[in-house]
């Protein structure tokens, strides 16, 4: 549990501020060389510091809200309770709609000291909130709240976002005026209609499935699989069924829905084109739109920046969710292959589905990546001013990703990292000159870099050997679960690299907020 306070933190023994003792010879005290002697031999021998609560000033040194302007203290325990409210309703929506662990404490403990509080004990465990401080009296107030589900709701993030500003910096005369600019927040409609969303969702597929090189049939195909996913998805949610069996049917839907455009084009009649390649590129744009991109970087950043059991539990729905969608892929794959072989399609012949990388030129990965990223955070209902910053970041990250691959030769996991720490960097930089968590632009700027074609090459060497039973199946079985790690390495790639830019761009938030306030003046 952190505990924040106000009080005085310990000296710095690295300041070189140190006192020399009075039986000194004053001859020695005055040579500089003696004193740096003695404080050297001082420091050397000081002892460890006594373990006091985390002032509040470093628990958000790294935030965007640093420095907070303080209302006075409450003088009532009622007071305490209604500050108290303010910050948990505030950790709570932030957690409803997916912001990461840390976002959330600093967001807590800004609206605690800006409310007047000075002592502050704050806990995020995976799904739970609690929050305790001191009242006047000495009697402590707790408060405890449980999010057992969260939305990608962007947008109602923002508005959070800049309520917590204004309060740091007295945007606001009282409690009771921000507690009801939180619910009016936490009352408002979601931005977009659910057929919109669905509509991002094709165009994610149908951009990822163009960047890998798939022809017209395929970029129809992975579109009308994302719809149809969605769709399936939606009416499966409303039976309260887990989203472990939503991801199994979304997946195996789309690779059966592949394997049809790939059954019609093989037929012949209708003028159609697609080859295996193609299969495979219409069932890795739709894999894309359900992969948990956002919840694998949230789980990544928890467990990096010191939240352990909260990374852990997210990191284990990321797996189940994965989990789910290799089923899916496995069952549909089994199905269509033995079909396939009964139909002498040639889509189980040895190596029909080996490729390389993407056919797609360095301007047209500019622009793929500038679609997709707009189409998440369309998806990710981010509010209509971010979408073009958001296509911005995703051009750059697929387009320095190629460049540092094709050009310079790196690996392709590492240039996938490279792009993702300039896109960390960039997205908190502008985010807060726009007013929005970074998490609003970087998510759905990565999202085209997301590994759903080698979850599925991996799918597929491993399930073709049973179907064909020949040594060259048996070689691609073989080569299944590296496939499977290099898209898991992919994934952590993108996560770490995330989370590493938005470390590296947390000292450049001064000058973006004062540009902000500036321009708000």
């Amino acid at each position: 549990m952190a505990q924040y306070g106000h009080e005085a933190p310990l000296p710095d023994p690295d300041s070189g501020s140190y006192r020399i003792p009075e039986d000194t010879d004053s001859s020695f005290a005055e040579s500089p060389a003696h004193g740096f002697a003695v404080a050297r031999r001082m420091r050397f021998l000081r002892g460890e510091p006594v373990t006091e609560p985390m002032p509040i000033a470093d628990a958000l040194r790294n935030s965007p809200y640093r420095h907070p302007a303080t209302m006075s203290a409450p003088e009532k325990d009622a007071g305490t309770r209604k500050a108290l409210d303010l910050a948990v309703r505030v950790g709570e929506l932030l957690l409803r709609c997916g912001a990461g662990t840390r976002d959330v404490e600093a967001s807590v403990v800004a609206v605690a000291a800006a409310a007047g509080l000075r002592r502050l004990e704050v806990d995020i465990t995976n799904q739970s909130l609690l929050v305790q401080a001191p009242g006047p009296s000495g009697e402590t107030v707790t408060m405890l709240r449980v999010v057992r589900s969260s939305t990608r709701d962007f947008a109602r993030l923002t508005d959070v976002h800049v309520m917590v500003q204004e309060l740091t910096r007295g945007g606001f005369t009282d409690i009771d005026e921000a507690l009801g600019r939180l619910k009016r927040i936490q009352r408002s409609t979601r931005i977009y209609p659910r057929w919109l969303i669905a509509v991002g969702y094709s165009a994610l597929a149908g951009s990822v499935c163009a960047l890998l090189g798939g022809g017209s049939m395929a970029i129809v195909v992975a579109v009308l699989s994302a719809f149809v996913t969605d769709y399936l998805g939606r009416l499966i949610r409303k039976r309260n069924i887990p989203s472990f069996y939503i991801d199994a049917v979304g997946s195996a839907v789309s690779v059966m829905l592949a394997w049809l455009g790939y059954l019609l084009a093989a037929k012949g009649d209708l003028g159609l084109q697609m080859s295996t390649a193609d299969f495979a590129y219409a069932v890795s744009g739709g894999l894309v739109v359900l992969l948990p991109g956002r919840a694998m970087a949230s789980a990544v950043e928890d467990a990096i920046t010191g939240y352990p059991v909260t990374g852990a539990g997210r990191l284990l729905t990321v797996f189940l969710s994965a989990a789910g969608i290799i089923v899916g892929v496995a069952g549909g794959l089994s199905l269509t292959l033995k079909l396939d072989s009964a139909l002498n399609l040639q889509l189980t012949s040895p190596g029909a589905l080996h490729f390389g990388s993407s056919n797609a030129t360095l301007s047209l990965q500019f622009l793929y990546g500038a679609v997709g990223a707009a189409a998440g955070a369309l998806t990710m209902r981010s509010r209509p001013r971010f979408i073009l910053p958001t296509a911005v970041l995703g051009s750059l990250a697929l387009g320095l990703s190629g460049l540092a691959h094709l050009v310079w030769a790196v690996g392709a996991t590492t240039s996938i990292a490279v792009a993702s720490v300039s896109v960390g960097v960039l997205a908190r930089v502008i985010g807060l000159r726009l007013g929005a968590p970074a998490l609003v632009l970087v998510l759905p700027a990565v999202s085209p870099m997301l590994p759903g074609l080698r979850i599925f090459e991996g799918m597929y060497d491993a399930i073709v050997g049973s179907v064909i039973g020949s040594a060259a199946s048996n070689t691609q079985s073989a080569a299944a679960f590296p496939t499977l790690l290099g898209a898991a390495g992919v994934a952590l790639a993108i996560s770490t690299g995330v989370v590493l830019g938005d470390v590296l761009a947390a000292p450049l938030d001064r000058n973006a907020l004062r540009r902000r306030r500036a321009r708000i003046r």
